[in-house]
């Protein structure tokens, strides 16, 4: 569908020599004088409107100020045989997007037009982008009307015009970056950077380098300068998932960056000052990990300056079915689907079900739904077999938190009279019995013990010596 231009002269000559030069490209209106004008853009979806500025007894101004005053107002662009200054400054004030001066040059003109309709197209994505990241990234994304929710959300308002470093802790899957986005937009600073570090995805020499930068030659490898994430997300805000995971040599750094505002990179000792809001998320209680001795006290302290802890959701059994209407919209939208319900039965059976894998579970089975349902509504038997099915009618149900005796892989452990007292045996077989309900996915099991895969798979190599 070719673009809509209203061409508005009093000349019938102009009009005519602009349609036939223009006619491949537009779809043209053409008017002689303002009413005209008016009621063309009234009626037909314009786009680009080139006008005279002088129309006989009208003025061209008069044209652009309706064409801007239209809901959803075209590109305007002026042209007059008696360009000035003046003219063209009062024009661009009033809203014109262009000036051009008669005799025409039909070349400049259409190449003008071209660029204006790209402007368009660029000004009308950039307001579609800004619109979904305000729907995505505002309090309207921590779905749910239970108190355990509503207490993040009071304390994601109340911080998040401050600068205060912000520590999320919950279990795997429960929303703690959904929180950091959130505090990030509400910040009063949501144009500068949102930076990203899965702490727990990089080996401690890889993670130093990624948070700090390095200088060339710091390392084999290290070819030239790299700036790291905490100066690149300056005057921003810098993200560190799995805060828990990092190991003590960054943990000094850290500490550094966060009480002097200073990083040095890696391979250098010339201080860098660094600007940016932190906000820290672990799946583990870093309390805990201080009484264990492998997180740094006066680190924690100050990562621990407000503290939002993510319910999981059983423990806000109210919010699944408002999470499970907003993950349907959201998926049908994806897979170009119709907005199917749920079944009064599939609805019990979510909301039944004690999701391990709390709210990301939740979305992955929905999805599961909306793909799998070629029906009117979405059933149980759409949902994931995992949230029904109960196990092999030839094999005997195995009671809850122990592994199979005859699994393949993970043997069920044998714990001597005083295993109860024994904490790596019971970490032990709490790990085999996780891999065994997942069925052997580490990634899986690691979500229902609450540690990174990466975790797991370090004391899965310290069990299997």
């Amino acid at each position: 569908m070719l673009p809509v231009l209203l061409i508005v002269d009093d000349e019938r000559s102009t009009r005519d020599g602009l349609r036939a030069a223009l006619e491949d490209d537009f779809e043209i209106y053409t008017a002689g004088g303002l009413a005209e004008a008016v009621e063309i853009l009234k009626s037909e979806p314009v786009q680009l409107v080139l006008t005279d500025l002088r129309l006989g007894g009208d003025n061209g101004m008069e044209v652009l100020d309706a064409a801007l005053d239209r809901p959803e107002p075209p590109t305007a662009i002026m042209m007059t045989a008696y360009g000035s200054v003046d003219t063209a400054v009062e024009a661009m004030r009033r809203g014109a997007w262009h000036f051009v001066t008669k005799p025409l040059n039909l070349d400049e003109v259409e190449m003008l037009l071209k660029r204006a309709l790209r402007n368009r197209s660029l000004e009308s994505e950039n307001r579609r982008l800004t619109e979904q990241v305000r729907d995505q990234s505002g309090l309207d994304r921590l779905i749910g009307k239970s108190p355990a929710i509503a207490r993040v959300a009071d304390l994601v308002r109340q911080v998040a015009p401050t600068r205060a470093t912000v520590l999320i802790e919950g279990e795997s899957g429960t929303g703690k970056e959904v929180v950091a986005h959130t505090i990030h937009h509400l910040s009063g600073r949501p144009a500068d950077r949102l930076v990203i570090v899965n702490c727990a995805a990089l080996s401690p020499q890889l993670l130093e380098s990624e948070l700090f930068g390095h200088e060339k030659g710091a390392f084999t490898g290290a070819t030239q300068r790299r700036i790291g994430r905490f100066e690149q997300a300056a005057g921003g805000t810098l993200f560190l998932d799995e805060i828990g995971e990092i190991d003590s040599a960054t943990q000094v750094k850290l500490l550094r960056a966060l009480s002097e505002r200073t990083i040095e990179r890696v391979g250098s000792n010339q201080p860098v000052k660094v600007n940016v809001r932190l906000i820290a998320a672990t799946n583990k209680s870093l309390r805990e990990l201080v009484a264990d001795g492998s997180f740094r006290e006066d680190l924690y302290f100050r990562l621990n300056v407000v503290n939002i802890l993510m319910p999981p959701l059983r423990d806000r059994r109210e919010d699944i079915m408002l999470l499970a209407a907003s993950f349907l919209r959201e998926f049908a939208k994806e897979n170009d689907r119709p907005v199917k319900p749920l079944s009064d039965a599939a609805q019990a059976l979510l909301v039944r079900y004690p999701w391990p894998g709390n709210v990301r579970e939740l979305r992955t089975a929905v999805e599961h739904g909306v793909v799998m349902s070629n029906d009117e509504v979405i059933d149980t038997r759409h949902l994931p077999a995992f949230l029904s099915d109960p196990p092999p009618a030839d094999r005997p149900a195995t009671p809850a938190g122990e592994v199979p005796a005859d699994d393949p892989q993970w043997a069920k452990i044998n714990l001597d009279a005083h295993a109860e007292f024994n904490l790596s045996a019971l970490e032990a077989n709490a790990i085999r019995a996780a891999l065994a309900h997942a069925g052997g996915n580490r990634t899986r099991a690691a979500e229902l013990l609450g540690v990174s895969r990466r975790t797991l798979q370090r004391k899965l190599k310290d069990i299997e010596g």
